[in-house]
């Protein structure tokens, strides 16, 4: 596989990403999740899901999930090139479409700047943030426990983006730029939308697709 080619994708997408607001008001946040039958075997089972929340009530008011086969392999920092297919796909078919959208994964916080919340939205045109569990580059200093606390996280000199602790005394989430958002907002956005740890729209995305997933393996 010629990752060399993959790896310009990348660095045109990251020349694509706007990275101011472009949105007046936002009254909706929708989460878009993947996972997998099998993390090892390829091809693979695959689902896709969406869920839209009100941002007044931080309720669902739209999900969908759908299935396919994923032939790309799992390879670090291409993560996009693997779940970005169905990812779009879930997006298409919605019958009702977000005004933000948060990402499983990276956003400009990518060794080439552009990480799969990034690629998503420059692809589809859609306000992105990436919001992700474990940081793939860059360094910080440790947030304060307190909710709502966060440190920069910063790579070649540059923030990248930020380490924020979404609940006291819980494991900090990695937020970054996904596509036509500011940190600030995407900061601001994220903290809004959780309850617990994982912003609602991801969180409920999450568990309906690990629901799924037993349910159809049986385990």
């Amino acid at each position: 596989m010629d990752l060399t080619k993959l790896e310009e994708i990348q660095l045109d997408c990251a020349k694509r990403v706007i990275k101011i607001e472009v949105l007046k008001e936002i009254k909706t946040v929708g989460g878009i999740d993947v996972t997998f039958e099998s993390s090892k075997e390829n091809p693979t089972k695959a689902w896709a899901c969406i869920v839209i929340i009100s941002l007044d009530t931080l309720k669902p008011i739209y999900q969908k999930i759908i299935e396919d086969i994923v032939d790309f392999p799992y390879i670090p920092t291409f993560l996009a090139f693997r779940e970005l297919p169905l990812m779009k796909r879930v997006y298409t078919e919605a019958k009702s479409k977000p005004d933000v959208i948060f990402i499983d994964g990276q956003g400009i916080s990518h060794p080439r700047g552009c990480g799969i919340a990034s690629h998503f939205g420059v692809e589809v045109g859609a306000v992105t943030v990436g919001v992700a569990k474990k940081k793939l580059l860059g360094n910080y200093e440790p947030p304060k426990e307190t909710r709502g606390s966060y440190s920069y996280l910063i790579y070649n000199g540059e923030v990248i983006g930020v380490v924020l602790r979404t609940k006291d005394k819980v494991k900090p989430l990695f937020v970054s730029i996904g596509h036509k958002i500011s940190l600030e907002k995407a900061i601001e956005l994220v903290l809004r939308t959780s309850i617990y740890r994982i912003p609602e729209p991801l969180r409920l995305a999450h568990n309906l697709l690990q629901r799924l997933r037993k349910q159809v393996l049986g385990k």
